[in-house]
């Protein structure tokens, strides 16, 4: 695949006046004219700079660019050296095929191992990044974060791409978890559609109560499609849809850290960042650059823990009284993080083999030990079987 023919090359005005040694950029390879080698990365930067069906919003446009001026300046990382940007994505005639290109792209870097990390556009851009996974012929898991639910049937793309992602064919959502929604501003009936089909959904103000059991729900995640107006509007105005309540910027990255220590996870996108909405000092580009940051060395740091890549863990078995006769949980020895094995018909193995080994948290070992059945196991269960 000539990835030169989808992009444009880094803007140069971005880096002429970074003279650091020790910046982000001068840790990662650019695309300067022409890419370079993908071999020995681990992720790639990847701009939307389209405002295609969104002239309201037209700001997203230089969205990318924003937040490669924040991220270049910040100080190098830990695996800084594994980053490759590929510049800005060429639009297509139409936003479709600006989508179909996004997929085409990224199905073509998570082939080569590499994970792509999308900047700027609309939200709805993240259908590209879903149907990248439409050959891979494995279930996924998606993990939306977002102030709505964008589940409406409706012409506005925006608000109605997560519905496209549910409907969609072949089916290959396994799971779908929404993260930091805000209840006043979405149809309960989306809500109860969710439940249904088992999917989680957690509002802003649940969030903060189980801060501690959000992480597990994170680290099922294949993928994570990140809209900025989940943060409140005092930490990034940059958005349409900015809300004065949300997610903190300090909250953002911890998601980000999160889903970057995930081992399934394989694309980030990061949407609906609009500078011509921010403050003077672009605070919201900082966020995200901050946020991305995060991300990237959240990967940098994975240690290849799950059990069935290591035998660095401990294995109990919770004895029920009643169905199930016992429960079995992992715990790694490394990070102390916790995973729970879910039974399956022979039917599911073939089709769920990868997803019965479920993350958790050590509640769900305390309910199991008071003999109380985790709700987390339950709902995995009916997806499964």
């Amino acid at each position: 695949m000539d990835l030169d023919l989808f992009f444009t090359p880094v803007d140069e005005t971005l880096t002429d006046k970074i003279t650091s040694v020790s910046s982000f950029f001068k840790g990662i390879n650019i695309n300067k004219g022409k890419i370079p080698k993908l071999a020995g990365h681990t992720l790639a930067l990847l701009g939307i700079n389209s405002h295609q069906n969104n002239d309201d919003n037209a700001g997203i446009a230089q969205g990318a660019d924003a937040i490669r001026e924040k991220l270049y300046n910040l100080k190098r990382g830990k695996g800084s050296h594994t980053v490759i940007d590929l510049g800005n994505l060429n639009p297509g005639v139409d936003e479709k095929e600006t989508i179909g290109r996004l997929q085409e792209v990224c199905e073509h870097l998570i082939q080569e191992g590499i994970i792509p990390v999308i900047i700027g556009g609309a939200h709805n851009m993240d259908y590209g990044q879903f149907k990248a996974y439409e050959g891979l012929e494995k279930l996924i898991t998606v993990l939306n974060v977002d102030a709505f639910l964008d589940m409406e049937e409706s012409d506005d793309p925006t608000s109605s791409h997560i519905h496209e992602m549910l409907v969609h064919e072949p089916n290959y959502l396994f799971h779908y978890s929404h993260l930091a929604y805000q209840t006043y501003l979405i149809e309960k009936s989306s809500i109860d559609v969710l439940e249904r089909l088992y999917f989680e959904t957690y509002r802003i103000g649940h969030l903060r109560e189980i801060q501690k059991d959000i992480e597990p729900v994170i680290r099922e995640a294949d993928m994570m499609t990140f809209d900025i107006s989940a943060i409140r509007s005092s930490d990034a105005p940059g958005s349409k849809n900015a809300q004065p309540f949300g997610l903190t910027g300090e909250e953002a990255c911890q998601i980000c850290w999160y889903a970057g220590l995930n081992e399934k996870l394989t694309s980030a996108g990061f949407y609906e960042y609009n500078p011509e909405l921010d403050d003077s000092r672009q605070k919201t580009a900082s966020v995200i650059a901050t946020m991305i940051w995060y991300f990237m060395e959240g990967v940098n740091n994975r240690k290849g823990e799950t059990p069935r890549q290591t035998e660095n863990y401990t294995k109990y078995v919770v004895e029920m009284h009643g169905q199930p006769a016992s429960i079995i949980f992992y715990k790694s020895r490394i990070s102390e993080k916790w995973w729970m094995e879910i039974p399956l018909v022979d039917k599911a193995k073939t089709t769920f083999g990868r997803n019965s080994l479920v993350p958790c948290s050590y509640s769900d070992y305390e309910t199991a030990i008071k003999g109380e059945v985790p709700n987390r196991y339950v709902n995995v269960l009916a997806r499964l079987n």
